[in-house]
């Protein structure tokens, strides 16, 4: 099979792909007689979110996961070409999306294996493109909120406009929720077309400000960015007593590690704040799944696709996807970034995505 492989990430991972053309197709025979389920699936499209360069540009610790000739990517839809004996529930030919977990093959190369429980049946009405944007992003702005809120409740989400954000904005409309939104001028159009009830212009007012003086009205707040620094200590005063705050998007560093620990950790009267705090790290879900893309072919939520590029053109799409300026899917570590898109026989890649700010 063709798969874009990289064995460095020295001076970021864009300078270092190779599109190999004989790369061994990954085989199902390691996974007969395991308690898993498996597939194999010929990638028709394939996503790229933030933590697919992030995750590889740390070196020796995802070398430790990934091994040395590494194919990057996640999200992915795909058909089913075979599967392993113990699999009832997919059948050869099954059109499927769904994420995979850090491995040597990813999603953009021409075959991947995916366990079952990361997968679901893209229902009729969603195209290829748009089920293989749901695996990062959207179950992650749901996993944010879903099981948060009721109908009727007001949400904040810090971030409006990138992966994680144009998602969460409509995922909160679907559950009933009133939805106020952080996000730059240039992004308030995108996030009203979305939904969003309330547009706070964060390069204009101090946002924690902002938020305190509408007082304690808010139920979730999910921080798609991980800044200001000081928003959590404020959500005393703009989160009900009982409400949540969702931490999704962080800079990864050495400072935000310690920043959550002590979220997380310290007490109230130490300093800490005194609402509940949750930090959202994506999980499979086949429900979530499911939902989506029920969601996206009912058109109660949309997928927003900024551009495609060929397959040859992955290193390209990577440079794009850092400029962080892009509309649509971020990741769940950054909370921002751009979603790119391969068409498998011809081979397109579509970038989608925008900032989150």
């Amino acid at each position: 099979m063709k798969a874009w492989q990289y064995s460095s990430t020295a001076g970021g991972i864009e300078k270092n792909l190779v599109l190999n053309q004989n790369v061994p197709v990954p085989s199902l025979a390691p996974y007969i007689g395991a308690r898993d389920s498996v597939l194999l699936v010929r990638v028709l499209s394939a996503s790229l979110n933030p933590v697919d360069y992030k995750v590889p540009e740390l070196g020796i610790v995802s070398r430790a996961v990934t091994g040395m000739q590494a194919t990057p990517g996640l999200d992915f839809c795909g058909r089913v070409v075979q599967s392993t004996p113990t699999v009832d529930d997919f059948a050869v030919g099954d059109l499927v999306f769904g994420h995979l977990d850090f491995q040597q093959h990813g999603t953009t190369g021409e075959y991947i294996v995916v366990p079952t429980k990361h997968c679901a049946r893209v229902p009729e009405g969603v195209s290829i493109d748009e089920a293989a944007t749901l695996g990062v992003a959207a179950v992650t702005a749901y996993q944010s909120i879903s099981g948060y809120v009721k109908q009727g409740d007001k949400v904040f989400l810090n971030g409006g406009s990138g992966g994680t954000g144009t998602f969460g904005i409509q995922i909160a409309k679907a559950l009933g929720c009133h939805v106020t939104v952080s996000c730059s001028p240039a992004k308030a159009e995108l996030c009203r077309s979305l939904g969003a009830d309330e547009i706070i212009d964060y390069t204009s007012v101090d946002l924690s400000r902002e938020l305190k003086a509408k007082g304690q009205v808010f139920s979730l707040v999910v921080d798609n960015v991980g800044t200001p620094s000081d928003l959590y200590k404020a959500s005393d005063d703009f989160l009900l007593p009982t409400g949540r705050f969702v931490q999704v998007g962080v800079p990864m560093s050495l400072n935000t590690v310690k920043m959550i620990a002590s979220r997380s950790l310290l007490p109230s009267f130490l300093g800490g704040g005194k609402r509940t705090y949750i930090v959202c790290s994506v999980r499979h879900d086949q429900d979530a799944l499911r939902q989506l893309a029920q969601w996206v072919a009912e058109r109660t939520v949309k997928v927003v696709i900024e551009k495609t590029y060929d397959m040859e053109d992955l290193p390209k799409a990577f440079a794009k996807l850092k400029e962080g300026r892009n509309a649509g899917l971020p990741d769940p570590l950054t909370g921002a970034g751009l979603v790119c898109t391969k068409r498998s026989a011809g081979s397109k890649l579509s970038p989608c995505g925008s900032q989150s700010t």
